[in-house]
C-alpha cells in the first residue's frame, strides 16, 4: 500500500501546487505521470538491492535466495516491477508523448500511467510473496484491489482526454 498511499499524497500536492501557482492541474499531472516510471524503476532496484519485497518460492532458473527471507529460491519480483512499472511504462509514455503528441490531450498521460501501473502491478502480485494484506477471504491482495480502483481513475482521465475538444491524436 505504500505506493498507493504515496500516490494520494502526490495527487494532493499537485492539486495544491497547481492552485497556488494557477496552473492547469491536469497538464501538470501529465508531466508528473510521465516522469514517475523513472522513480519507480530506481525504487524497485533499491528494493532488490536491500533484499526486500521478494517473491514467492519458485524453481525458475533466475530464482534468487534472499537472505532476509529464508533459504528458498524466490522470484525477484522487485526486478519484475522495475522492468514493467519502470522501463516498459516509461517507453509506452515516451512513445505517446513524442510520437503521438499526447500532451496535446491533457489527461491522456495520467490515464495511461494509471492503467499501465494497475495492469503491471496486478501481474506482478501473482509472483509476489504471500502477503499479509489479503482481502476477500485471502483471494486478492490489497495491492491488486487498490490497482483496480486505479482503472476507474484511468477511465475518467481517458474520457476527459479523448472526449473534450482539442486536437485529434495523430502519429507524428
Amino acid at each position: 500500500m505504500s505506493f498507493h498511499g504515496g500516490l494520494l499524497g502526490v495527487v494532493l500536492a499537485i492539486v495544491v501546487f497547481a492552485r497556488v501557482k494557477k496552473l492547469d492541474i491536469v497538464a501538470l499531472g501529465d508531466l508528473v505521470a510521465a516522469a514517475t516510471p523513472i522513480g519507480l524503476f530506481f525504487g524497485r532496484l533499491a528494493n532488490f538491492i536491500n533484499g526486500e519485497l521478494w517473491g514467492k518460492p519458485t524453481g525458475v532458473p533466475w530464482a534468487m535466495v534472499f537472505p532476509h527471507a529464508d533459504a528458498q529460491p524466490r522470484h525477484p519480483s522487485q526486478l519484475y516491477e522495475a522492468l514493467l512499472e519502470g522501463l516498459v511504462l516509461f517507453v509506452i509514455l515516451y512513445v505517446l508523448i513524442h510520437f503521438w503528441k499526447a500532451l496535446n490531450r491533457p489527461g491522456l498521460i495520467i490515464a495511461t500511467f494509471f492503467a499501465g501501473y494497475a495492469v503491471f502491478r496486478i501481474v506482478v502480485e501473482v509472483f509476489f510473496r504471500d502477503s499479509d494484506q489479503l482481502v476477500f477471504g485471502g483471494t486478492v491482495t490489497m495491492g491488486s484491489l487498490l490497482s483496480v480502483f486505479m482503472f476507474a481513475v484511468a477511465g475518467f482521465f481517458y474520457w476527459y482526454a479523448l472526449y473534450r475538444k482539442g486536437p485529434a491524436l495523430q502519429p507524428q
